[in-house]
């Protein structure tokens, strides 16, 4: 989803901006320019205040920055926590500053060459903490200019997980002076060739506040710091990007407050990133080949899909190659050589053609050999086994008795639940370790059990996954509640290794839908002219996909055998209609696409099924696939926080319930803070005068 700038940029009310601006100043500035006294508890509940600051050598906003240390006193001892993933400068500097532990304060050198007539942001996060019970002092800053001036502009922005639709936390926001850029259209490399001349960092709730900004265009970016290593890392973080570029003097006002329950700044969110995992570039060629046993090869390249154009083996067939790709890249390929092993040498000679990345990155023909080498290395225990053997085999020898080896396991190998409930609408499934040469599908036998106990043999087909040549489905007419038994005579299937199964029995029962919810959507498209295909798909509270229906433009679409308990509805706008979300790519400056929580009317996004009972929700693409406005974004984050805040006093009160009393309630209080994000906005709007030290 493209933010829609053009509706979120309303025209600025310039005295409110200023009045916003200088409350910004006040809010985050005043915790370190202003001095507070405070007593020291005496008993009572446990002490969660945060460290308070009393002096600053020399004082925060300092113009004129000459010198090179700094100097933070605070009410009482504090300690140093995490420094290497929370504290950070903006802009960026070579040598970070150290910090060191003296007295009651923190004491900071500076060790790298300051810019000339530019403004310094040290972020602490929340590595200053109080030394008895690690109270953090969270968004604490200090601020300095080399010049005469501090840049004082301020914005604020919400980072989401693009296809979850939910927040990501601690994502790094880089603001680059779009006039120090080229302009390269269809082409971006800005992330990962320069620094960035401001950097914010994004709350646990996605939100954060941008500070110290020059009234001037900016191109945006903001990644997840997976690592912590406060470097982006193409492949690992996410990514999100604005396109073109944006003032921070031209954006709409917004408010700023003291969340008290997550005990950190918060505020609304002027701009929207869309976060997703960009494809880092591989260079594409044969890495690595193995033949891990007889049957079978493997290809590993650097990149996904690579272009093969043949492949080929002095002494096997063509025909008797399979090509089975074991990723959906494509980039790991397995062989399977379908002959007896006896006709298998141990060294297979042949060659590939494939497109490979010369040294400017330009895909060229190319044919490497290809050399394949397998022999049969007995294991420990295999050892042991043949030597008792051998053992077993001279007693009888001598004793003049007949020897008789023992059995050997088959090697055969499947995957299949052999009892146990399924599902009509999806079938049984059965993975091989090997591709089939033979499936007797006729020697199968499936029998009804009807309550009376007779048995009725019933038709029955089986289907080859299409991604997957390993799985097959066994299909046939379920009906709900009755029993079946399944029956795969030994010998109905041999796989290119020559093996065959043993007899293979299962026993199910067909899933009762009065144990089980149905969701009923009606789908409402944009209109008329609206031809795009959409992805509905059903999950539970967590996010975690239970069900998916694809190619759906309007009307009823129905789930079936939902489980009773909290669900939720994510819809993506598959553009391309290749029935799949797709991922962005910044360097090309493409968005993914949309992917959105279904909420009603009320803004609640999860809903709770229950057994024998059927949900109905309308859903009109127009509404959620409308264009991003700052007044929507708010009021989707207001909705969840209220369904966040509505979900721990339900919790709370369950506590309660059981007995754990008062003590619980307010530990409950204390630990909402550190849940998951729901939304920024909502309840926990009060400010802690005391804490900002006003």
């Amino acid at each position: 989803m493209t933010t829609d700038r053009k509706q979120m940029n309303d025209k600025p009310n310039r005295y409110a901006r200023i009045l916003r601006t200088a409350a910004a100043l006040l809010l985050f500035g005043g915790m370190f320019s202003r001095c507070a006294s405070t007593m020291t508890p005496q008993g009572g509940p446990k002490d969660t205040i945060p460290p308070v600051i009393v002096l600053m050598e020399p004082d925060n906003y300092t113009t004129n920055f000459k010198g090179n240390k700094i100097y933070i006193e605070f009410n009482e001892f504090v300690q140093l926590k995490d420094q290497s993933k929370e504290f950070f400068t903006s802009p960026a500097m070579k040598k970070k500053p150290t910090l060191t532990i003296r007295g009651r304060g923190v004491a900071i050198q500076i060790r790298d060459t300051l810019l000339e007539n530019t403004t310094y942001a040290l972020n602490f996060g929340s590595t200053i903490c109080d030394n008895n019970e690690g109270n953090p002092l969270h968004a604490a800053r200090y601020v300095f200019s080399t010049g005469s001036e501090i840049d004082s502009m301020i914005c604020s922005g919400y980072t989401a997980d693009s296809y979850m639709a939910d927040s990501v936390s601690k994502s790094f926001i880089y603001f680059y002076i779009a006039d120090s850029l080229p302009d390269t259209p269809g082409y971006d490399s800005t992330i990962f060739n320069r620094k960035p001349d401001v950097i914010a960092r994004a709350e646990n709730n996605g939100i954060f506040i941008a500070q110290n900004l020059k009234p001037v265009p900016y191109r945006i970016y903001a990644f997840e710091d997976t690592n912590n290593n406060q470097m982006y890392e193409a492949g690992t973080d996410q990514i999100g990007f604005l396109e073109g570029t944006c003032n921070p003097a031209e954006l709409p006002d917004f408010a700023i407050w003291y969340d008290s329950l997550r005990m950190y700044p918060s505020a609304e969110p002027q701009l929207y990133f869309r976060m997703f995992t960009d494809d880092v570039f591989k260079r594409q060629m044969l890495q690595e080949t193995a033949r891990p046993n007889c049957h079978q090869a493997m290809l590993y390249f650097g990149a996904r899909n690579p272009q093969i154009e043949s492949i080929r083996f002095d002494s096997i067939p063509e025909e008797k190659v399979i090509y089975d790709p074991q990723t959906v890249g494509r980039d790991t390929v397995a062989l399977w050589f379908n002959l007896p092993a006896a006709e298998l040498p141990d060294t297979i000679r042949g060659e590939i053609v494939y497109y490979k990345h010369d040294s400017i990155r330009q895909l060229v023909r190319t044919t490497e050999p290809l050399k394949l080498a397998w022999r049969y290395i007995e294991t420990k225990e295999e050892e042991r086994e043949r030597l008792k053997e051998e053992k077993e085999r001279e007693r009888a020898e001598k004793a003049g008795e007949t020897y008789t080896p023992p059995e050997k396991p088959n090697p055969f190998k499947f995957k299949m639940p052999t009892t146990g409930d399924i599902n009509p609408e999806q079938h049984l499934t059965i993975d091989f370790d090997y591709p089939l040469v033979k499936f007797d599908s006729m020697s199968v036998r499936l029998s009804e059990v009807s309550e009376t106990g007779e048995y009725t043999t019933l038709p029955v087909s089986f289907e080859r996954d299409t991604a997957n040549m390993r799985r097959w489905r066994i299909k046939a007419g379920w009906k709900e509640k009755l029993k079946y038994e399944l029956l795969i005579p030994s010998g109905a299937i041999t796989d290119v290794a020559g093996q065959q199964n043993d007899s293979i029995q299962g026993s199910y029962t067909a899933l009762d839908h009065e144990k089980y919810a149905t969701v009923i959507v009606n789908v409402k498209n944009k209109g008329e002219d609206d031809t795009a295909k959409y992805i509905i798909q059903l999950t539970n509270a967590a996010g975690a996909l239970q069900q998916e229906k694809r190619d759906i433009t309007q009307g009823k679409v129905q789930f079936n055998y939902v489980p009773a308990g909290e669900i939720k509805l994510r819809i993506i706008e598959d553009a391309n209609g290749n029935g799949k979300w797709d991922s962005g790519n910044v360097v090309e400056q493409r968005q993914p696409e949309r992917s959105e929580l279904y909420a009603n009317d009320k803004g609640e996004d999860t809903f709770v099924t229950k057994a024998n009972w059927e949900m109905e929700l309308d859903m009109d693409m127009g509404q959620i696939f409308a264009p991003v406005t700052m007044q929507s974004l708010i009021k989707m984050l207001d909705d969840r926080e209220e369904q966040r805040l509505k979900k721990l006093e339900e919790e709370r009160q369950k506590k309660l319930k059981e007995g754990k009393g008062q003590n619980d309630q307010t530990q409950g209080q204390t630990q909402s803070g550190g849940m998951g994000f729901g939304g920024a906005l909502g309840g926990a709007t009060s400010l802690r005068t005391n804490t900002f030290n006003q």
